[in-house]
């Protein structure tokens, strides 16, 4: 089976749909969505949508998305991203919170060789930056594979019987991985519509999971549509200024 991965779309149609424009309907048999749809982004009603029609073979849910369909108050959030969280929920429709807020907890399995969380397989809010992170997480994954968000930076996190290493992607549009035998896989795709890694370029994975092998990748869109879009909307400026710098 072969998969798209998108992860931490965070209302940024604009973004969306890029990466949608460029990967060929073949080149995938289903979708996997690693959390967070909604938050930050002007755009809450028209990512889910699209999200939804779709027809993914998982979504799992975010913490933004709990918020945003009133499940969580956000208590922990940031200035910016509470006065985001309480924009949304109002934003969205009556349908679309309902869908949020059916949407289930990771991890969950997806076939022999896949797992899939947003933030760790111990925590749906655990963040894992490095490999420390990563080393408490690989004793609790129940598949080979496991792909994750939360943190909007793509990376791959590798256990072999010797050694545990993160491969970063090289600023290039594709960095391929073959999977190995007796390896495990932590795999973050990277943000959608909200990069944190430098790179301003939305971020999303092909998994062929018969092949054995993951390419995160990146993609250009139209960063000045959003930006104008937020600053529309009323949200906080600094949301629409952080997409150019990637962070």
């Amino acid at each position: 089976m072969r998969y798209l991965v998108l992860s931490d779309v965070h209302a940024n149609i604009q973004a969306l749909e890029a990466v949608l424009g460029v990967v060929p309907a073949g080149a995938f048999d289903r979708v996997l969505v690693l959390g967070d749809l909604v938050g930050y982004g002007a755009d809450p009603n028209a990512v889910v949508d699209r999200v939804r029609a779709l027809d993914p073979l998982l979504v799992i849910r975010g913490n933004h998305d709990r918020v945003a369909c009133g499940i969580d108050e956000p208590l922990e959030f940031n200035v910016m991203a509470r006065q985001a969280a309480v924009w949304t929920f109002r934003a969205l429709t009556a349908g679309n919170r309902d869908y949020l807020r059916a949407l289930p907890a990771g991890p969950r399995f997806v076939g022999a060789r896949l797992e899939v969380c947003h933030g760790s397989p111990v925590d749906e809010d655990e963040y894992l930056f490095d490999t420390t992170d990563a080393a408490g997480a690989f004793e609790h994954v129940d598949r080979p594979v496991c792909l994750f968000g939360h943190t909007h930076l793509p990376v791959a996190f590798v256990r072999g019987r010797r050694r545990l290493s993160a491969v970063l992607p090289d600023g290039g549009d594709t960095m391929a991985l073959t999977f190995e035998p007796d390896t495990l896989y932590l795999i973050n795709p990277g943000s959608v519509g909200q990069p944190r890694d430098g790179d301003a370029r939305a971020a999303f994975a092909l998994l062929d999971d018969e092949v054995g092998e993951v390419q995160l990748k990146r993609v250009p869109y139209s960063i000045d549509e959003a930006r104008r879009a937020i600053l529309d909307a009323g949200l906080p400026p600094a949301l629409a200024h952080r997409l150019a710098a990637g962070r």
